[in-house]
C-alpha cells in the first residue's frame, strides 16, 4: 500500500474525482505537451455525466490558463478501464496531433493510464487488516504508520489537522446559499449556535453533526478541505475527531495517532476496495469515512486493536450498497446530510465496539471484499452518472 498522504489531500473541492483528478491529469499531460497550439479533452461515463455539477470543465479551463482549449462530453460512453475516463489530445498550429493521452481518475484525486491503482510507491508490505494485527500482536495500529511512514508523517499529520480545523472553523462562519441551481441554505452555523445548553454527551454527537456539515458545506462551495477520503466524505473524519476533542479535551498528539489509524483503515479499504464513488458508489465514499471515522474514535475511547477494527468493520458494513445519486450532478443532496448521519453513525459505532472485547463474525476485510463486489455489481445510473436514484 502506499503513503497516507494519498488518502489526505488538501485541496479544493467539489469533488475528488471530478476536480482534483481531472486537475492532476491536466498538469501531467501538459507536462509532456507544454508547448501545442490548441489541446482538447475528451470526458467520459461519470466524469461527463456529473462535470458541469461538480466544475469539472471549470478546473480544467483553469488549469490550461490561457491555452486554446475544446471540452467535449461523452457520458454514455464508459471506457472499460474506469468510468471515469478522459483523454487529452495537443495540436500543432495546422490541427496535426502531436499527443494524445487517457487518464482516468480512480478516486481520492488520484489519476492512472490504465484505470488501476500503481504498486510503484508501496511502503506497506502488509495489506489486509488480519496481516496487519496479527503482526502488530499487541501494539497499536498507529504504531505500524509510525514504522513503515517516513519522519516526516506526524508533521504532516499535523498540518493535515490544522487544515481539518481550518475547514470546520470557515464552514461555521459562513452562511447563505451554496453555489448551484439548487440554492441548497448552509446549515452549519445554525446547527451549531443551538448546541450550547446540552449536556456533555449530546454535545460530542451534534457537533460533531454541525462540524460535518461545515466541512461539507465548504467543500460544495469548493473552499479549501481535506480528502478524508474523498472531497465528497470530507467532513466526516474532522467532525468526529474535533467534537471529541472538544468535548473531552483530547491532546493533539492521540489525535494525530487516531488520525493515523483512520489513515491506514482507509489505505485497507483503497487498496482492497475502491474510494471511488464513480466506480462503487456512495459506500466507497462515505462508508470508508464513516469506517475511517469510527476506527478513529474507538483508538481515542481506549479501545484494543480488535475493537479498533471492530469499529471500523461496523462502519463501513452499514453502508454497504449505498447509492452515489448527487440531484443535479452537485456534491450538495444528498452528500452533505450524508457527512453529518455518518459521523453520527461513526460515533455509535466506536463507543458500541469499547463494550465489545472486539469479538466479531464478520471481519473488515470481508466487508471491504463484499463492499467492492456490491459495488461492481451496481447498475452505472447509480454510480455517480445523476440518472437515477434521488437523482431523478
Amino acid at each position: 500500500m502506499d503513503s497516507i498522504r494519498k488518502i489526505f489531500k488538501t485541496g479544493y473541492g467539489p469533488s475528488s474525482s471530478h476536480t482534483m483528478g481531472p486537475a492532476n491529469a491536466a498538469d501531467a499531460f501538459l507536462a509532456n505537451c507544454p508547448d501545442a497550439a490548441s489541446y482538447k479533452v475528451i470526458l467520459f461515463g461519470s466524469l461527463a455525466a456529473t462535470g458541469i455539477g461538480h466544475l469539472t470543465d471549470k478546473i480544467l479551463i483553469k488549469q490550461f490558463a490561457d491555452r486554446k482549449l475544446a471540452i467535449e462530453w461523452q457520458p454514455e460512453v464508459f471506457l472499460k478501464e474506469h468510468p471515469n475516463g478522459m483523454e487529452f489530445f495537443g495540436y500543432d498550429a495546422n490541427g496535426g496531433e502531436l499527443l494524445s493521452q487517457k487518464y482516468f481518475s480512480i478516486g481520492g484525486g488520484d489519476i492512472s493510464t490504465d484505470g488501476t491503482h500503481s504498486t510503484d510507491n508501496d511502503i506497506y508490505p502488509l495489506s489486509t487488516m488480519k496481516d496487519i494485527l496479527n503482526y502488530l500482536k499487541t501494539r497499536r495500529i498507529w504504531e505500524y504508520v509510525d514504522e513503515c511512514e517516513d519522519d516526516g508523517i506526524w508533521d504532516f499529520l499535523a498540518q493535515t489537522w490544522r487544515t481539518m480545523h481550518e475547514s470546520i472553523r470557515n464552514g461555521l462562519d459562513h452562511e447563505g446559499t451554496l453555489p448551484g441551481c439548487l440554492q441548497l441554505q448552509r446549515r452549519a452555523s445554525s446547527v451549531f449556535s443551538k448546541l450550547h445548553g446540552m449536556n456533555k454527551s449530546l454535545k460530542e454527537r451534534y457537533y460533531a453533526m454541525a462540524f460535518a456539515f461545515a466541512v461539507a458545506e465548504e467543500n460544495a462551495s469548493g473552499s479549501k478541505i481535506v480528502t478524508a477520503p474523498t472531497c465528497g466524505s470530507c467532513g466526516i473524519l474532522p467532525a468526529v475527531l474535533y467534537a471529541h476533542s472538544l468535548t473531552y479535551n483530547a491532546t493533539e498528539k492521540r489525535i494525530l495517532h487516531a488520525l493515523a489509524t483512520a489513515g491506514l483503515i482507509g489505505n485497507v479499504i483503497k487498496y482492497n476496495a475502491s474510494l471511488s464513488g464513480a466506480e462503487v458508489g456512495c459506500q466507497g465514499e462515505v462508508g470508508s469515512a464513516c469506517s475511517m471515522a469510527a476506527g478513529a474514535l474507538s483508538q481515542l475511547l481506549g479501545g484494543s486493536a480488535q475493537q479498533i477494527e471492530y469499529a471500523a468493520e461496523m462502519g463501513l458494513e452499514h453502508h454497504l450498497g449505498l447509492t452515489c445519486d448527487p440531484v443535479c450532478g452537485l456534491v450538495q443532496v444528498p452528500c452533505i446530510e450524508r457527512n453529518a448521519f455518518a459521523a453520527l453513525r461513526a460515533i455509535d459505532a466506536g463507543y458500541y465496539s469499547i463494550f465489545t472485547d472486539g469479538t466479531h463474525i464478520i471481519s473488515l476485510d470481508k466487508v471491504i471484499n463484499v463492499m467492492k463486489n456490491t459495488g461492481l455489481d451496481l447498475p452505472s445510473l447509480y454510480k455517480e452518472t445523476s440518472q437515477g436514484g434521488l437523482a431523478v
